[in-house]
């Protein structure tokens, strides 16, 4: 698992030329680029690890994601999924606006980023995710209209560390989500998990919408409902009174 280093995703910064992406350098044009190979480049002179984005990333081990969780159980209890949640939050946010920017240098479209495929837009964000080792995933926007939408995470950094713990553990998975398509959207999304690997099911799925909509389902999820159970009481309109 990857960490990237803030400060150098949140503004333009560069990078002296010994620590440039050597690939990147040869193929100033190439997009498919995604490969651990492709992605990195290791820096062994200065001991640094720099990506296609020109972004300082740091390799961590799970016992970094467990001793930082248990950190912050110890520091403040029950409130620690919370604290997760606004981490992510504020990270998807800033992201976003680096996304942004990065988005329209690398295809080099003349069209702000709302006129584009969406679902090229989001590949493209979330394709670094994946290199870096925060799972695959798959997003379903039938119901985007509806100001809700469902995005499953594939082999979770969070929840593959952890284990069977019998109860949803992403929570900084859900901050980072609610806090890019807020920006992306303009418009203020929450978002849950209502389905965890380390709930012993096979995949993660969170519902990202409006507050409504995320109100009902945490409510819902409270009382022991399922995704399923979930899924079909928003595809059928159901909110709270």
């Amino acid at each position: 698992m990857v960490f990237i280093q803030p400060e150098q995703t949140k503004k333009s910064i560069k990078i002296p030329n010994q620590n440039q992406h050597l690939l990147r350098a040869k193929y100033p044009q190439k997009h498919n680029h995604y490969l651990f190979d492709d992605f990195f480049s290791f820096q062994a002179e200065t001991g640094t690890v720099i990506d296609w984005n020109q972004s300082r990333n740091i390799f961590v081990t799970e016992d970094f994601i467990i001793g930082l969780i248990e950190g912050l159980e110890e520091e403040v209890g029950s409130a620690a999924s919370v604290v997760m949640y606004n981490i992510g939050k504020e990270w998807g946010k800033r992201d976003a606006s680096f996304f942004r920017q990065w988005f329209m240098n690398e295809y080099q479209y003349e069209q702000d980023i709302s006129q584009k495929n969406l679902h090229h837009v989001l590949e493209a964000w979330w394709w670094p995710f994946a290199t870096q080792g925060w799972g695959n995933w798959d997003v379903d926007l039938s119901e985007q209209n509806n100001g809700f939408m469902f995005i499953n995470i594939f082999d979770s950094a969070v929840a593959r560390t952890l284990g069977n713990v019998g109860k949803p553990v992403c929570h900084i998975y859900a901050g980072l989500l609610a806090g890019f398509f807020s920006d992306l959207v303009q418009k203020d999304l929450n978002c849950i998990e209502i389905q965890c690997y380390a709930m012993g099911e096979t995949y993660c799925k969170f519902l990202l919408g409006k507050k409504d909509r995320i109100d009902a389902a945490t409510f819902w999820h409270n009382e022991g409902a399922t995704a399923k159970d979930i899924e079909k009481r928003l595809h059928n309109g159901e909110y709270l009174a």
